[in-house]
């Protein structure tokens, strides 16, 4: 995505609803450009034309989420596919963040394999030739997109990778990280049975979150990959528990 794209997401998310003549204005571009810009985003359902302006993607699904801080959720995918080699088979579950890092791997990696629960990401991905999605099956759950239950844990059986991606819901000292969906976070938890790393991507906002279901203990997790704005005591928190923190500017 060009950086103009990533401006008018946060323009939009921030203020709503903006017309064209505005961000034309703001963005020193033409109102064509614009126009075409739009389109483009409302191609991949990342907001919504009306009435010469753009409009943010009001409902609670993962559209609304992926649109939401988008830049900071780009540059951790980014970082992120930075991990990944070339023909390399990861597993990755659901979130925002690991969307975008199946679509950084996608546009930029030879022979990548990609097991995930998410249906979403396999729509997501499904233009791009060079990667090769496994969608497990399972119980889905419509408004997050993903398969869950314990079909989707008996098709992990069959697979075992070096790399597991995963988002998270909130983190607390006491139990580590956490989630608000139960039979997700059962998922996920099966999932992780099948990988030597777990690596959590995230905002640092999700570090002043909680969520109700306990996800992963911080000894669990071999990496978290989010950005500058950590907490600085949930950075030596999990530091100190062997969990390796690799953060993000936010320029």
């Amino acid at each position: 995505m060009i950086s103009r794209h990533k401006h008018i997401l946060e323009i939009v998310n921030k203020d709503g609803r903006v017309e064209v003549a505005k961000l034309a204005e703001r963005l020193e571009v033409s109102q064509v450009t614009i126009r075409k810009d739009i389109v483009h985003l409302e191609e991949k359902n990342l907001l919504k034309r009306e009435h010469g302006a753009a409009v943010m993607v009001n409902s609670d699904d993962m559209n609304n989420r992926l649109a939401f801080n988008y830049d900071i959720k780009h540059k951790i995918a980014v970082m992120a596919a930075a991990s990944v080699k070339n023909g390399e088979t990861v597993m990755i579950e659901s979130g925002s963040c690991c969307v975008l890092l199946a679509e950084e791997l996608a546009a930029h990696k030879k022979d990548i394999t990609i097991i995930t629960n998410s249906a979403f990401i396999a729509s997501y991905i499904r233009a791009y030739p060079s990667i090769k999605v496994v969608l497990l099956g399972g119980d889905f759950q419509a408004e997050s997109q993903v398969v869950v239950g314990p079909i989707t844990r008996k098709c992990i059986e069959d697979f075992y990778v070096d790399k597991l991606f995963i988002g998270t819901d909130g983190f607390h000292k006491g139990v580590g990280f956490t989630g608000k969906n139960l039979m997700r976070t059962e998922t996920v938890r099966g999932m992780a049975e099948h990988a030597s790393k777990v690596i959590v991507l995230t905002e640092s906002k999700k570090f002043c979150q909680q969520g109700v279901v306990v996800q992963f203990k911080p000894s669990e997790i071999s990496a978290v990959i989010t950005d500058c704005e950590i907490p600085k005591e949930t950075f030596e928190f999990l530091q100190e528990n062997g969990v390796d923190v690799q953060m993000t500017t936010l320029e």
